[in-house]
């Protein structure tokens, strides 16, 4: 745990000095370098694992307390339909395309809700609720969310340049395409003027929907499980009921603006420490052996996602 925490702390401190690099990032770049560099004991296992699973929540619960209904609220019908479209569409996408390219179901719903919603975070609450997966599922779609979500923060702001997209609309855009929500925060403030508001309250409005994401893969691994009901995983796990529990507490206005920023540091910090713990389990000699499919599943899903983002901002904006 100390070592998870030393590494957020780390991870922090860089993107304090380069604002464009995320601590998550970073933090998942850096257990992906102790993994291939260093020996780890074995005794450092137990606490990488509380951090990835325990620790990952807790921060998922206080990401909640960053969503604003009136904010969302403020984006208009039209925008919100959007984004549902985004997310579903993404889904629906990586779930057909995954299919056809004979990648197994896991990591279907691993890489469909990492680049449909927001990134490593949904990855790690989905994998909390998908049966049948493998170590190496889960750390693929981690690297392909940070390798992906990466390429589309320049990528998206020379796009919207080319297609001659004015500030608002090309932010609302980045906010619907791309995976992270500080990559969404790097491609906003690179677009500059008003996008980056809008790119942020746009993600925010997808990071909303993790909750109804990671119900839907509760309720589907419940159904198709078989043996005693006790061993599925939940309909509505913990962290996802206080993960709404803080986006309804945000909404009240009754959190002073002084205590929120508090405390996303300390959500910044958690997400940071988990991010680290699963980049540890990330190993090269892994990913060589996954083979092609999954990276091509996430190009498809990456063009869907941008796609349906860019039809919908351009129907609204």
């Amino acid at each position: 745990m100390a070592l998870a925490v030393g590494a957020a702390l780390v991870a922090s401190g860089i993107n304090a000095v380069v604002p464009t690099l995320s601590a998550l990032l970073v933090a998942i770049l850096l257990g992906v370098l102790v993994a291939n560099t260093v020996r780890l004991p074995p005794a450092i296992h137990p606490g990488l694992a509380v951090a990835s699973k325990h620790v990952l929540r807790l921060g998922i619960v206080l990401l909640g307390l960053q969503v604003s209904l009136q904010a969302i609220a403020g984006l208009g019908v039209g925008m919100v339909a959007v984004v549902v479209a985004v997310v579903v569409g993404g889904l629906v996408v990586t779930e057909y395309a995954g299919r056809a390219l004979g990648v197994v179901p896991s990591q279907r719903a691993l890489i469909g809700a990492g680049f449909s919603i927001c990134g490593a975070a949904a990855v790690a609450a989905v994998e909390g609720v998908v049966e049948d997966k493998a170590e190496e599922d889960v750390v693929t779609a981690l690297a392909l969310v940070v390798l992906f979500g990466t390429l589309m923060i320049p990528l998206v702001p020379l796009s919207a340049g080319a297609f001659g997209l004015d500030g608002p609309t090309a932010g609302a855009w980045a906010g619907g395409s791309i995976h992270e929500v500080a990559q969404v925060v790097a491609a906003g403030g690179i677009i500059g003027g008003a996008a980056l508001q809008t790119a942020v309250v746009v993600k925010l409005a997808r990071v909303l929907m993790l909750a109804p994401v990671v119900m839907w893969f509760g309720w589907r691994s419940r159904r198709a499980g078989a043996g005693p009901m006790a061993g599925r995983p939940p309909l509505m796990p913990l962290f996802v009921a206080g993960f709404l529990a803080a986006v309804a507490l945000r909404s009240t206005g009754l959190v002073p603006v002084e205590l929120l920023e508090v405390l996303k540091i300390a959500q910044t910090l958690l997400l940071a420490a988990a991010m680290f713990a699963l980049g540890c389990g990330v190993r090269f000699a892994t990913l060589r052996g996954v083979g092609g499919r999954p990276f091509a599943l996430a190009t498809v899903t990456t063009v869907a996602v941008a796609a349906i983002a860019l039809a919908g901002v351009l129907l609204v904006f």
